[in-house]
């Protein structure tokens, strides 16, 4: 894909994963929009990259807010072409016995109800745009549950296989789908992590963890030709044949 006046929506765009992505995209040519719950670092971010960024405060759980943001967006900057589901929380770290339900049930809508509203809000602006592509934010927690992290690993297993369905249904239309597993990145919510000391994630040192930066150019990398044979899947950032491919190493 070329990048040039293309639109990119990136939610959890306030820090992490989705701030450095917003600043890959926006140095390839890109228009950005960021998405968040909060628009203090939302509209630094926007200052820091320029005219190309909109900042939109956006709860992705409310697929109402969702809906009016894309529509916002588009009007501004005229289309919708890559979707980029990274907003996500890891509260609450709990075992099963202590966790609270109303917590719970907040992460389960934003990690995998979130996902949903920007495929669901989305998918007509993409398919008006000729095709379009959209990428989600996976986890090795998908695959195997880890201790206080039964409401995590779910959403992550959840998200993935909402990847997959619209992968089925929409991958012949036009609509490129893929997951990117990162690993552990160096994050606000690797200290959240850290600072619960459940699992032995929490015993990771810092330096164990990648930083944003890598992702968010493997995210640049996934739109690309040399990609095309992860369509449908899940690309992990753990296999050091991917991290060649992305230029990481």
């Amino acid at each position: 894909m070329k990048f040039a006046n293309k639109t990119i929506v990136i939610s959890g765009a306030s820090r992490g994963i989705g701030a450095s992505a917003a600043r890959e995209f926006a140095s390839q040519g890109a228009n950005v929009v960021l998405l968040a719950r909060s628009t203090e670092a939302l509209e630094t971010l926007a200052d820091e990259i320029g005219e190309k960024a909109l900042a939109l405060a956006c709860d992705v759980a409310d697929y109402a807010a969702v809906e009016a943001a894309f529509q916002r967006a588009s009007t501004h900057f005229g289309s919708l072409d890559v979707l980029i589901c990274n907003a996500g929380m890891i509260e609450p770290i709990a075992r099963l016995e202590h966790a609270k339900p109303a917590d719970w049930a907040q992460l389960i809508n934003v990690n995998i109800t979130g996902v949903f509203n920007m495929m669901r809000a989305g998918l007509p602006h993409l398919k008006a745009a000729g095709g379009g592509a959209v990428l989600t934010i996976g986890s090795g927690a998908s695959q195997r549950p880890l201790e206080g992290w039964s409401a995590y690993c779910t959403s992550k297993a959840g998200a993935a296989m909402l990847t997959q369905a619209l992968h089925l249904e929409e991958g012949e239309n036009g609509i490129r789908v893929m997951g990117l597993s990162p690993g552990t990145v160096a994050t606000q919510m690797q200290r959240e992590i850290k600072v619960s000391g459940i699992n032995p994630v929490s015993q990771l040192a810092w330096e164990d963890h990648i930083p944003a930066e890598w992702p968010a150019r493997t995210l640049l990398w996934m739109l690309s030709a040399d990609a095309d044979e992860f369509i449908g899947t899940e690309v992990s950032l753990r296999d050091e044949n991917i991290r060649k491919r992305v230029g990481l190493i």
